[in-house]
């Protein structure tokens, strides 16, 4: 009886693929299989989008970076593309952080010419002094270098293509130096490939493009990546098989099972390709937070608006108000976040007993029950907004912090959740919400107190009809 062979999740678990007209990988595919090699299919189709183009022959992504755990082949789509390019007669730079890695690059890529037929002396030629290696196809004229990235490499220098491996490590000084280097190119193309950032790396540059291409902020710009989403227990198998594409190939349950160790986190990042939040600040920072704080209580005018947001665990529920201040601000407060085993009775009371103009209620754990709840303490005023409304409170939210048009009392509550939260995106259009750094601070507070603030926005009050005679 045989056993049937499990292969590791081939598609990417998060990414951004911007529309294209068609792709030049199968070229490149053909190029690379003359070594003897073939592609997985996650590269194959790892390959079809970085090679991209649109109707006018320039490539979709102008910039693509993914993260994929280590040992799985990320570079091997790499090296068809930069075959592909020496036959076509291109430029390229490809960068690493370490020496040794650069230089293993070179020796791969020659080792894979010679075995594609072509002859050093007679068909290329090569410069092997570390750090500074070359290879030069004589019948297309096309050139790779290699080089390890420092804070001025590069400068005076084009290409049209550029590589940069071990991205994790790629700082903002390097990147300053490098990024122009493709600038005169007719069709220029930037790559970045490696692994999520540990304790100990340097570089800024990969968590911020992954963050801004993610949320839709990068124009030309595409992503993919293998991960799990949260710290995950390194026995579980299954999560081996979601960030791992090349297990059941080359990379094997035994091979990762001898990896395993006290570092918990370390096999996260490494192997599950987990994105620790060590190295990424708050998207709302304390310093922008605490400029909304009112010195005094301000006056209020008008009507009470009230966001009530049941968690997404169904382990929560918090209720927060919003209301115009006559200096035109929205004033902002939490009243309480309790366990939803409690039940509705302290939200309709609290409902029945305040001035409310609207309600805004999402969570699908407990909207439509609260919702019931209201009709039958006849509580009028409830909206339930639309997944497009959320996102449009999560924007107007962010504005209100960066205008200065919220204010509010300095809850150290809503303080600490709000200082640690990072992005999340909703859909595929750039849309985003927002989610906790760490597990035992609840998000729905902040939700909350967002969902009173759109509410307060959206619903204006109906001007007064004025009779003159």
């Amino acid at each position: 009886m045989t056993t049937k062979v499990r292969f590791g999740n081939q598609h990417p678990t998060q990414s951004v693929i911007l529309p294209y007209h068609e792709s030049m990988y199968q070229k490149a595919v053909d190029i690379y299989e003359k070594t003897g090699n073939e592609f997985y299919a996650w590269q194959s189709e790892m390959l079809e989008h970085i090679m991209a183009v649109d109707q006018d022959g320039l490539w979709a992504h102008q910039k693509f970076g993914y993260s994929i755990p280590r040992r799985n082949g990320k570079t091997e789509v790499i090296y068809a593309v930069e075959m592909w390019a020496l036959e076509k007669g291109l430029n390229i730079l490809h960068t690493a952080h370490r020496i040794s890695t650069s230089h293993s690059s070179f020796e791969k890529l020659k080792k894979y010419l010679e075995k594609s037929g072509y002859v050093e002396g007679d068909d290329f030629n090569s410069i092997k002094a570390k750090g500074q290696e070359r290879l030069e196809l004589y019948a297309t004229g096309g050139v790779i270098q290699f080089r390890t990235r420092t804070s001025s490499g590069g400068l005076g220098e084009g290409f049209d293509i550029l590589i940069i491996d071990e991205a994790q490590e790629y700082t903002t000084e390097q990147e300053s130096a490098l990024k122009y280097t493709v600038t005169d190119s007719d069709n220029p193309m930037t790559i970045m490939c490696g692994t999520p950032p540990t304790p100990v790396s340097s570089g800024t540059v990969f968590a911020s493009y992954r963050e801004s291409t993610l949320f839709g902020n990068s124009k030309y710009s595409g992503w993919a990546e293998w991960s799990v989403e949260k710290m995950t227990d390194i026995h579980d198998v299954d999560a081996w098989y979601q960030s791992n594409p090349s297990l059941g190939y080359h990379l094997t349950e035994r091979k990762i099972e001898a990896e395993l160790g006290d570092d918990k986190l370390d096999h996260n990042v490494q192997r599950l390709g987990y994105w620790p939040k060590y190295n990424q600040k708050s998207a709302i920072s304390e310093r922008d937070w605490r400029q909304l704080l009112v010195k005094a209580m301000p006056v209020f005018k008008g009507k009470l608006f009230v966001g009530i947001k049941y968690g997404n665990d169904n382990t929560n529920v918090a209720v927060s108000i919003a209301v115009r201040t006559l200096s035109g601000k929205i004033f902002i407060e939490t009243i309480d976040c309790q366990s939803v085993r409690n039940g509705n009775h302290w939200i309709i009371r609290f409902l029945k007993e305040a001035d409310v103009s609207k309600i805004a209620i999402d969570g699908a754990a407990g909207q439509k029950m609260l919702d019931d709840d209201m009709r039958d303490s006849k509580i009028k005023g409830a909206v339930l907004p639309t997944v497009k409304e959320v996102i449009k409170a999560n924007s107007l939210w962010e504005n209100g912090i960066y205008q200065r048009t919220i204010c509010h009392a300095g809850q150290p509550s809503l303080t600490k959740v709000v200082t640690n939260s990072d992005k999340r995106n909703i859909g595929t259009n750039g849309g985003f919400g927002y989610r906790s750094q760490f597990d035992d601070m609840d998000i729905s507070l902040m939700d909350s107190a967002m969902l009173a603030h759109w509410a307060c926005t959206e619903f204006k009050p109906k001007a007064k009809q004025k009779v003159r005679y």
